[in-house]
């Protein structure tokens, strides 16, 4: 699971900026060594402060600002068998995305692609076979199921989501 990211380096000792996508962003360093995305590199990241919405951290074997340069953009990945199980009713994001979004009567709409927090909340971007990609909150109100074990969720979209809304013909 991807837990954060290397935005960039910090000062000229071979820190980094990190964002996490953890809860408590300084849980990022709490679970153990992250990987790459591609699982070739095992990194032990120690937060040393925090600035402007992301973690200072230092690595080992990075102690140069160039060298922390080099890992900007780098994906940090935890295996999802080290973090903590959710709480009822919480789920991690992977954990959603993939699964098939379906209508209370079983209707398929397509499946989770992605899911967003722009602020005020998740959103679920679904991707439809026959149509554009649509976006709903992540509430008990429109999407009142999930099992995972069937690998489906249940949505109650708002009206004219699905389908357009008829105008009324002007007089």
């Amino acid at each position: 699971m991807c837990v954060g990211v290397i935005v960039g380096a910090h000062g000229v000792h071979g820190a980094v900026r990190v964002k996490s996508f953890t809860a408590d962003p300084a849980d990022i360093a709490r679970y153990g060594p992250l990987e790459d995305e591609a699982a070739e590199r095992r990194l032990r990241l120690r937060v040393v402060g925090n600035a402007k919405g992301v973690l200072i951290a230092k690595i080992a074997g990075v102690a140069d600002r160039d060298r922390a340069a080099e890992l900007r953009g780098m994906r940090l990945y935890l295996s999802r068998a080290a973090l903590p199980p959710p709480a009822d009713d919480e789920y991690y994001h992977a954990d959603l995305i993939g699964l098939a979004a379906v209508l209370a009567d079983g209707t398929p709409v397509g499946r989770v692609r992605a899911v967003y927090d722009f602020g005020a909340g998740d959103t679920l971007d679904i991707a439809r076979a026959d149509g554009p990609p649509f976006m709903v909150p992540f509430t008990r109100a429109v999407v009142p199921e999930v099992d995972l074990a069937a690998g489906r969720l249940v949505i109650d979209p708002p009206p004219g989501l699905l389908t357009p809304v008829e105008k009324e013909a002007a007089p």
